[in-house]
């Protein structure tokens, strides 16, 4: 498949063009597929990559998303005005990436970085767990944990990543991850105990454990 690659303000510059075409030989690429390999063509593209979001047909998108022959991908700078990278916030099916959020939140005025993750246990509330199901109310998620992460990130000077998963999720797996980075240790310890606290009593996000006795809702009951 062919797709369309445009460039934008410093990347432009850097890369020398303002757009390119590329060949892909993999009929199930993702953005992730174009990302890799504008990558390994452009050393800019590479040393960039961490403060770039990227648009699909004119929408911003996750990595995740798939790409098809004649669509249209933009790397998008930050705008003028940030301060840094932007905050990522997303509900997603695909398994979450520590070092996308981590990337999303990283500059070089952090002087703490801190993460979370959430993982789905095997026993809860003295249930034995086999798998998780979460469902979300998206559109409406996705603009809480936005709303979530700035106003967080006003109140300690932080920058935030929020990424949860949706579907169904193995023992193990990664349910929830967030990166808090502030200019000192404590303000990013906060951030991100705060985010997720939020997150758990504001998000319109619900979860479903599946055990050996049967199914229920957390905080519902069967």
């Amino acid at each position: 498949m062919r797709v369309n690659v445009r460039y934008f303000a410093v990347v432009r510059e850097r890369v020398g063009r303002e757009e390119e075409s590329l060949e892909l030989d993999d009929e199930a690429a993702t953005v992730a597929t174009v990302l890799e390999a504008l990558g390994r063509r452009h050393a800019a593209v590479r040393e960039l990559l961490r403060h770039l979001q990227v648009a699909l047909n004119q929408e911003m998108t996750p990595h995740t998303a798939r790409v098809h022959d004649g669509d249209e991908i933009a790397l998008i700078p930050p705008v003028a005005g940030g301060s840094g990278p932007a905050g990522l916030y997303r509900l997603q099916e695909a398994p979450l990436q520590l070092d996308e959020a981590v990337r999303a939140v990283a500059g070089a005025d952090a002087g703490g970085l801190v993460t979370f993750v959430g993982t789905v246990r095997r026993e809860s509330r003295g249930r034995r767990v086999q798998r998780l199901e979460y469902e979300a109310y998206r559109e409406m998620a996705e603009r809480k944990l936005r709303e979530i992460g700035e106003e967080l990130g006003k109140k300690h000077g932080a920058r935030l990543a929020i990424l949860h998963r949706t579907g169904m999720l193995e023992v193990g797996e990664s349910a929830v991850i967030i990166a808090a980075a502030a200019p000192h240790r404590g303000e990013a310890f906060a951030a991100c105990r705060e985010a997720i606290e939020r997150l758990k009593a504001e998000a319109p996000i619900w979860k479903k454990e599946l055990g050996e006795d049967g199914e229920e809702w957390v905080g519902l009951g069967p």
